[in-house]
């Protein structure tokens, strides 16, 4: 159930698992696979085994383990290579008796898995080690914490002996569980701790299992969390043991109310130290929380947008709690909240979701660099444009409690909107296109209340900005500015849908410039072009910026008479660096609120539109016709008939 328990079996819903055995020629692969698989020591052992599949049945997990023999040779690095990027976890073999063998995992295999970039965790395997040395009794331990300090993808090292099968079979267990229960994303062992997205999601658990919101787990909320993870209470001598344990190590683990969060932080990293990653794997699956320790996806139910040019926003049920946590975490009652406010807000998330483009700097903060309460509507309301399954599991991370079915709401489609003249929708997206220089940039801090700055710099890749507009009648909408760089346009406008997603278009170009201005002109006929091909044609608006320079007499004329000719309003005038905006923003929202006012309309586009008309026309005018005739025809007959009779 959302936000609850019930998430996936402690497996994380693997239906199966693939090993590959890597090592020098002579480590004793293939042995050790013939071993495990028939439980006997082989006689006669092909160079590189077929595939063997061990049965679900032969580990606690239930799983078929599908074990891939590689060659050693490099005629057949293709192959190995393949197999490696195949594998859900890699076993590197060494001989026991050959020392240089364990060297060649340090010199070669370590480092060239990881120049392939494989990301499978690795378990270090020494085989044939009844053919040890008894005078080398050097500790494994030992020998490995220096190769394992360096390479942390290494999960697991243990030595066996296929002809004696003394932990043979231990080799694909650990394998096993070094990809279902792995102990990397849960503790640093050079830190000795639990690692941060590990320590948020058990604090979230913490929460969860909190009812009474006291800050402490009593003796009934830790039998709920243990019955709800492991079916089966606690009877009270064992709930005391935990209490005396978590106490002695911890001493504010435990207080008259309960086990605390430290106490409970604890509990996690005693099932680490223990070698237990399984039971704390058991706990975040069943509290619905997937292998990069994040709320599965299965537990974030979204609805389907069924035409591209929906969109998806917060209900206003989701908006009210929203505003809730503003004033919750806002401390000091500044109407703002400090970075450090933001961090505990998103303290039980993985990560706080705004740190990284697009979200980090696309909404208002004060001059200190807080997030306005605008701001942080405005946050979520982009979240929800780009990925509202995003917001769906930040919204339940910060301890969002109510039904998915109302969270998010789908809006009609803008083609509907056009034919009723008039929208629905509370949020709005903004293209904004032009030449470099134009000021796009400019317009987008202005949005944000940002000072101009007479430093140009270039804008890598697309910007987003978003923010609330009051309108008249204390009504208020978010309006959220997509900047598309000037060599995106082409490829961008390529797409048959991209223009489904806008609301409104804006063309910028810098007004004394003659080339900005025709390159805007450019890119405007082909916004036009593309949203009559597509039928999502969009309002568009010129803005001549820069209006604090002296305008290039030509393009003002010709911004008019284009203007009139597609059907738009005539160019906005602003400038940024006198911080006119010119009710730039409300004007935007105005046209998105008309989408049947100010889609421009090309020449091309209007003789079609008019052809349709006319083939409309004539298509009713022989429908008419023939009905008519029809009717005379039957009218005829019924008078025959009365004749005749």
């Amino acid at each position: 159930m959302l936000g609850g328990f019930g998430g996936k079996s402690s497996a994380g819903g693997r239906k199966s698992l693939r090993v590959a055995v890597a090592g020098d020629k002579g480590t004793g692969k293939s042995s050790l696979i013939s071993a495990v698989a028939s439980e006997t020591f082989p006689d006669n052992v092909p160079r590189v085994l077929p595939p063997i599949t061990l049965p679900a049945n032969a580990y606690p997990d239930n799983i078929p383990i599908t074990i891939v023999d590689t060659p050693s040779s490099i005629d057949n690095r293709i192959k190995l290579i393949e197999e490696f990027r195949k594998a859900d976890v890699v076993i590197l073999t060494y001989a026991c008796d050959q020392p240089s063998t364990l060297d060649r995992l340090a010199s070669y295999w370590l480092p060239e898995l990881r120049r392939l970039e494989i990301k499978a965790p690795v378990i270090v395997v020494g085989c044939k080690l009844d053919l040890r040395d008894a005078r080398s009794p050097a500790r494994l331990e030992d020998i490995m914490a220096p190769i394992m300090k360096e390479y942390r993808e290494i999960e697991t090292c243990i030595e066996c002996s296929a002809l004696t099968l003394i932990q043979a079979p231990d080799v694909f267990f650990y394998a096993s569980k070094a990809v279902l229960h792995p102990t990397f994303p849960l503790f640093d062992p050079e830190k000795q701790c639990l690692k941060p997205r590990f320590r948020r999601a058990v604090q979230k658990i913490f929460n969860l299992c909190d009812h009474d919101l006291d800050g402490a787990l009593s003796d009934a909320e830790l039998n709920d969390f243990q019955v709800n993870c492991f079916g089966a209470p606690l009877d009270p001598v064992e709930l005391m043991g935990v209490k005396r344990m978590v106490q002695e190590r911890q001493p504010d683990g435990v207080t008259d109310l309960g086990l605390t969060l430290p106490g409970f932080l604890l509990f996690f990293s005693l099932f680490i130290e223990r070698g237990r990653p399984e039971a704390a794997w058991a706990i975040l699956r069943k509290c619905g929380y997937n292998d990069s320790l994040e709320l599965s996806t299965e537990l974030l139910p979204v609805p389907a947008k069924h035409s591209p040019d929906q969109s998806i926003e917060l209900t206003n049920e989701a908006m009210d709690f929203l505003s809730g946590i503003f004033r919750l975490y806002d401390l000091d009652n500044d109407g703002a909240l400090l970075p450090a406010e933001i961090d505990d807000l998103f303290q039980t998330a993985p990560d706080s979701p705004w740190l990284e483009a697009p979200y980090k700097d696309a909404a208002e903060k004060t001059a200190g660099g807080n997030l306005t309460i605008n701001g942080f509507l405005s946050e979520w309301a982009l979240m929800t444009l780009l990925d509202p399954r995003k917001t769906l599991a930040n919204l339940i991370y910060i301890g969002y409690g109510h039904d998915p079915a109302s969270t998010f709401c789908v809006t009609r489609k803008r083609s509907v909107d056009r034919k009723k003249q008039r929208t629905e929708r509370n949020v709005f997206q903004c293209f904004v296109f032009g030449p470099k220089k134009s000021g796009k940039s400019a317009i987008l801090d202005s949005f944000l209340g940002r000072k101009y700055s007479e430093s140009y710099k270039a804008t890598m890749g697309e910007r987003y900005a978003a923010n609330v507009i009051d309108l008249p009648g204390g009504v208020k909408k978010t309006l959220i500015l997509r900047e598309i760089p000037e060599e995106r346009v082409k490829k961008f406008l390529g797409n048959e849908e991209s223009m489904a997603a806008c609301d409104v278009a804006v063309v910028v170009y810098d007004s004394s410039d003659v080339y900005s201005w025709k390159k805007a002109r450019e890119i405007l006929m082909e916004v036009a072009r593309r949203g009559e091909e597509s039928g999502n044609g969009s309002p568009c608006l010129l803005v001549a910026a820069k209006d604090d320079l002296d305008p290039y007499p030509m393009s003002v004329q010709e911004s008019d008479r284009v203007s009139m000719e597609l059907g738009i309003e005539v160019p906005v005038s602003l400038s940024m660096k006198l911080g006119d905006p010119n009710s730039l923003f409300s004007r935007i929202v105005s046209a998105a609120e008309n989408p049947h006012v100010s889609v421009p309309e090309t020449e091309s586009g209007r003789r079609s539109k008019n052809i349709r008309q006319f083939v409309n026309s004539s298509l009713v005018f022989v429908s008419v016709g023939t009905a008519l005739g029809f009717a005379g025809l039957a009218a005829y007959r019924a008078y025959s008939a009365r004749k005749n009779a």
